[in-house]
């Protein structure tokens, strides 16, 4: 007997049971059979038998609601013990037990149990109406399912992305399509010295050279001869207070804000209304740069804090999935470029 054969004799089978069933218990399991038979359905991507349990199950459903409408007319379902109301001398009355089980004694939760007896009620047009369609959106989750429409997808963008760098890498001068930059953002605190050192707590200068925005935003023709592509993503950090700002530097050079992540770090830092416990990283796009396939990283990436200004590396990578071919160059970057990347700023290390 094939493969085939030995499922189509349980679906005989379990229709010819249907049209036999007297009892709850036996509708129900004839509900776990079509369950278990579109399953092995949709695993074989037999768009026949996914039919069929398909039908299976709907007929099972509005038989199991026909079967509960007559019990409501007869002696309709046992709700438990409650109390009936008092006797003369005030005590409580309880009502007997009854032998009538209640829905989730005879296994039908609500959910079930509602849209059963909705099949039930409707009348036969209505109900052939209502099974087409759910014949169609089946047999469709079975012809296309969501892992092979992703897989393409991927194998579409990533393609894609392949032919955008081999564009830039062929052009003469050097050119990038993923820019990362973390800027010195100068912001001026409220309040003086605070700690009798001329130092003011938590001010960046204190730390590192910081930029005025103007010069911030003039930074992306520094990098000349060196020049950015007209497709491609940014990905920019940017402080709590100086979001707004952030913004205006991502417009000047000339990209268009799609998104952001946050860092929550492992303590908190200052902050005027809040302790500021995270960053965000801001994503942005000009041209047409293609977008992961697939959100597969999370918005929130929990990391500890390093040296003051200092990423967390986990970003870096996220970056090189998104987009392992393109040129990378990082702005105001610190210390010796990782293969693969560009660094541009006063305290890089060795040759870019």
């Amino acid at each position: 007997m094939s493969g085939l054969d030995r499922t189509v004799a349980p679906y005989d089978a379990a229709r010819r049971a249907l049209a036999e069933a007297r009892t709850v218990d036996d509708v129900k399991d004839i509900l776990d059979r079509a369950a278990a038979l579109k399953e092995y359905a949709r695993r074989a991507k037999n768009t026949a038998l996914i039919d069929d349990a398909t039908a299976l199950k709907l007929n099972a459903e509005r038989r199991l609601g026909e079967m509960l409408a007559e019990q409501k007319e007869t002696v309709g379902f046992n709700r438990g013990v409650r109390m009936a109301g008092r006797d003369i001398l005030g005590g409580s009355i309880v009502e007997p037990p009854t032998d009538v089980p209640t829905l989730a004694e005879a296994g039908i939760d609500k959910k079930l149990s509602a849209r059963a007896q909705k099949l039930a009620a409707m009348p036969p047009d209505a109900f052939e109406t209502r099974l087409a369609a759910a014949k169609r959106e089946a047999v469709k989750s079975v012809e296309s399912p969501r892992a092979e429409r992703v897989a393409e997808k991927k194998a579409h963008r990533a393609q894609r992305e392949r032919e955008l760098a081999d564009k830039i890498t062929a052009l003469p001068e050097q050119t990038f399509g993923v820019i990362y930059a973390d800027p010195p953002w100068k912001f001026v605190v409220w309040g003086g010295d605070t700690t009798g050192t001329g130092m003011l707590i938590g001010v960046a200068d204190n730390h590192y050279p910081c930029r005025p925005l103007d010069d911030i935003k003039a930074a992306i023709k520094e990098i000349a001869p060196a020049r950015v592509a007209d497709d491609a993503a940014l990905f920019l950090w940017a402080t709590i207070p100086m979001l707004p700002q952030a913004l205006e530097v991502m417009a000047a050079w000339g990209f268009t804000y799609k998104s952001h992540c946050a860092w929550v770090k492992d303590r908190p830092g200052t902050g005027y209304w809040f302790r500021e416990t995270h960053e965000l990283l801001l994503v942005g796009t000009r041209g047409e740069i293609p977008a992961p396939a697939t959100a597969v990283f999370e918005s929130v990436v929990h990391a500890p804090r390093g040296e003051p200004s200092a990423k967390p590396a986990i970003f870096r990578e996220m970056i090189e999935a998104m987009f392992p071919n393109l040129p990378k160059l990082e702005m105001f970057a610190r210390g010796k470029a990782p293969p693969g990347w560009v660094f541009w700023g006063n305290e890089v290390e060795g040759e870019p």
